[in-house]
């Protein structure tokens, strides 16, 4: 295995540094817009808990849907650069709707559809990275691990940021400023990164099906979802709970995300260095454990500075799934890498739709805190799911 310096020196290219900066960029958009998404509808639009659990589970049904057609289409024939700009262009005019529309049926159709196209960039550029690193001769692992850390690095700016420009410039500042960082990223894609189309292939098999290990990746997309479904809920209650519940500082929700983000970065680096050695299944349990301490700490505490101090936790879960997760499918998809990608990345949206269902759900019945009882439970059901894969 590679050390560390020779890795980091293969990310000094022109290329490598493009990359790098557009995950960055595209982690910035995001970053902007789903912290403050249930806010945003809960006063800006002015929806009940069980409509914004609705908006976040019919986008998430929607970005699968356009999420896989694209998937499918870019390993058959698609060229990725091309793909990642127009999805780019797409999630800045989302983005410009947010700003200026508040009607709640317009926003979960258009508003999302063009919002999907948005997020998809980052698995389409996650997949051209890893047939770049393949081309090239770099180590895939550690190559992936500093990309997606730099999603993490924009989500240490992006909720405080996007707390900030929210409450103190309104909404509609915010979202220009998304639209802002996708238009600046189309516009690296195209000048920067590499152009790799694919010849059209004769087969009508659909790509996106695995062609290996089927029963480990069909358990693996399980404790994907499962992980996400804990981590969905925690985003869209949180900083209602803070507010609402606990009579905290609304800032204290876009504090707390920054915080696990910047820790994700090392937590990111460090399990991409040992993932050969440990294992990446081995990588996965410990995440799980971690997940399934922060949200019984969640239990307990509610004292600002305990509440910061856990989400070194939260990094450790959200760190390596993020980080090993993906290349964990894309090991068990050999010659798949978008529709393996893109199916790691429908594991996050298959989250969002159960997230979406419950979390609104159980706050309107019960409360806010309700909700991280569910989430240990999710926890140790993708414990058992993950001791019955056999790859490792």
């Amino acid at each position: 295995m590679r050390s560390l310096p020779a890795s980091l020196k293969q990310m000094t290219d022109v290329t490598s540094l493009a990359f790098l900066f557009i995950a960055f960029l595209t982690g910035i958009a995001g970053a902007l817009q789903t912290p403050t998404l249930s806010l945003f509808l809960t006063t800006e639009v002015q929806t009940r808990p069980v409509l914004v659990g609705l908006f976040y589970t019919g986008s998430a049904i929607i970005g699968i849907i356009i999420s896989q057609m694209i998937a499918s289409y870019s390993d058959k024939s698609g060229d990725r650069k091309m793909l990642i700009i127009r999805c780019c262009l797409f999630g800045a005019l989302g983005c410009i709707l947010y700003a200026f529309n508040r009607n709640y049926f317009l926003l979960l159709t258009v508003g999302v559809v063009l919002s999907t196209f948005g997020s998809t960039a980052t698995p389409q550029l996650f997949a051209l990275a890893r047939e770049h690193a393949d081309k090239t001769g770099r180590e895939a692992v550690m190559f992936s691990s500093i990309l997606r850390a730099q999603i993490s690095l924009a989500w240490v700016i992006g909720p405080p940021l996007a707390f900030a420009l929210a409450l103190g410039f309104g909404f509609k500042t915010m979202y220009f400023s998304a639209a802002i960082a996708f238009v600046l990223c189309s516009v690296v894609v195209w000048y920067a990164l590499p152009s790799m189309p694919k010849a059209k292939q004769a087969s009508n098999t659909p790509v996106q099906a695995p062609r290996q290990n089927r029963q480990s990746v069909l358990l693996l997309f399980i404790v994907s979802s499962l992980m996400w479904t804990c981590n969905g809920m925690y985003i869209i209650n949180m900083p209602l709970y803070l507010i609402s519940e606990l009579q905290l500082p609304e800032k204290l929700a876009g504090v707390m995300m920054g915080t696990a983000a910047g820790l994700e970065i090392p937590v990111m680096l460090i399990a991409g260095y040992y993932a050969q050695r440990l294992g990446k299944r081995k990588l996965m349990h410990y995440a799980i454990v971690a997940g399934l301490l922060f949200y019984i700490g969640l239990f307990f505490f509610t004292s600002p500075w305990i509440l910061l101090i856990l989400q070194l936790l939260n990094a450790v879960f959200i760190g390596i799934l993020a980080g090993i997760g993906m290349l964990y499918f894309q090991d068990l998809m050999p010659g798949q890498a978008g529709a393996a990608t893109t199916l790691f990345t429908n594991t996050v949206r298959v989250g969002w739709i159960v997230a979406g269902s419950l979390a609104g759900t159980v706050a309107e019945i019960w409360s806010f805190h309700a909700v991280f009882y569910i989430a240990a439970a999710m926890c140790l059901a993708a414990t058992l799911c993950l001791l019955k894969i056999k790859v490792a």
